[in-house]
């Protein structure tokens, strides 16, 4: 027997040359799907290079390879089953076919649907480097906030047309029919995930009417913090304590919020307590040269306030109030140290001296009987 001979022979409907081609084909489209997959991308590439921003050509082949040569791989089994007389069809699958047969046909259906997907999710995550690039030379909050939302989104939106696309060419449900036969079930479950649905409407608030961005440092409720990241269902905060409190966005937009961050300055608000050793003569320097002290300072505007308020048996109070204009609190912080250490220097320059006040706390109880609690000396200032 030759070699024609023995290419011609006929088993299961198919000669040996076809089997010998098929499997040339899976071998080649194994072998070469990664370069495959690598030539493919560098030629997409070159369409969108004037608009990737930067996003270099490795960047782009690393997250498009291996979904691309998935694809590759899963389109080389089609074309070599072609080769076939008799290759499987999805037209020609009825209830009657082997169940092997309709199995393989459907696993390669959700192989290749899934591989288009994984692609899909990739030039998203691509789309976002590229608006992040341009986010950095455009220094807005509002880009840092909606391009993480944006992503989440366009994957969900992804996700769900690759299911309904399984639902309907895999298994062979009318989608169409599926969306409009919901009715109450489908308000069964719109009820059930009422709270889901209230979160997510409420993310679309936040970035309509925007009261808050990515970077603000918010003081919702209970919690203060700073917005990391604003998704569906909730906002992230990362606390003083450099805790990550979880905040449903119903309640970001419930709940009254203060943005810190708007503040045009920071508010100072204390009292200096002076003993009654410190004579009146002292006590004018001491508040005419705080309050030159306080005004001097490049940081603090001009509502300064220092007066002699109050007169009491344990001492002779001073109230001082300035506006520090910073939304750092950090640099907040050092222009209350440079000022508070001006305001001591101050009162020892004067010859003045702080009061000690020494409370005894009286408590009437239930009975009609007075206890005593411990005397607590407390430093003023």
């Amino acid at each position: 027997m030759n070699l024609q001979e023995f290419l011609n022979l006929r088993f299961l409907g198919n000669n040996v040359g076809a089997y010998l081609t098929c499997a040339g084909i899976l071998l080649f489209g194994y072998v070469f799907k990664t370069l495959l997959s690598r030539l493919l991308s560098k030629l997409v590439f070159r369409f969108i290079r004037k608009r990737t921003e930067g996003v270099t050509e490795a960047q782009f082949q690393e997250l498009l390879i291996r979904p691309v040569s998935i694809v590759v791989f899963f389109v080389t089994i089609y074309l070599a089953f072609q080769v076939l007389d008799y290759p499987v069809r999805s037209s020609e699958l009825t209830r009657h076919e082997p169940w092997p047969k309709v199995a393989l046909f459907r696993l390669y259906q959700v192989g290749l649907i899934t591989g288009m997907a994984w692609i899909a999710l990739r030039l998203v995550d691509f789309m976002v480097m590229v608006f992040q690039r341009r986010a950095e030379t455009n220094a807005s909050r509002l880009n840092n906030q909606l391009i993480p939302f944006a992503k989440d989104l366009l994957k969900v939106l992804v996700l769900t047309m690759a299911f309904l696309v399984l639902l309907s060419r895999v298994f062979g449900v009318n989608v169409t029919a599926l969306i409009g036969g919901l009715g109450i079930g489908g308000l069964a479950v719109a009820f059930a995930a009422k709270e889901s649905l209230e979160n997510l409407i409420a993310s679309f608030t936040i970035f309509l009417d925007r009261p808050f961005a990515v970077g603000d440092l918010v003081e919702v409720g209970a919690v203060t913090g700073t917005v990391e990241k604003v998704g569906f269902r909730s906002t992230r905060l990362r606390t003083a304590e450099k805790s990550y409190v979880t905040v449903p966005n119903k309640a970001m937009i419930d709940k009254p919020l203060n943005n810190l961050s708007l503040r045009t300055a920071r508010r100072v608000s204390f009292t200096l307590a002076l003993s009654h050793t410190t004579t009146s003569q002292q006590l004018h320097h001491i508040v005419k040269e705080g309050k030159r002290l306080l005004q001097e300072h490049p940081l603090v505007t001009a509502e300064v306030q220092m007066q002699f308020s109050a007169l009491t048996p344990a001492a002779k109070e001073v109230t001082v109030q300035y506006f520090v204009e910073t939304t750092s609190y950090d640099e907040y912080l050092q222009v209350k140290e440079e000022l508070n250490y001006c305001l001591v220097e101050a009162v020892e320059h004067a010859g003045g001296t702080f009061a000690s006040i020494n409370n005894t706390v009286v408590q009437l109880s239930t009975g009609g009987r007075f206890d005593s609690l411990n005397s607590v000396t407390t430093p003023v200032l």
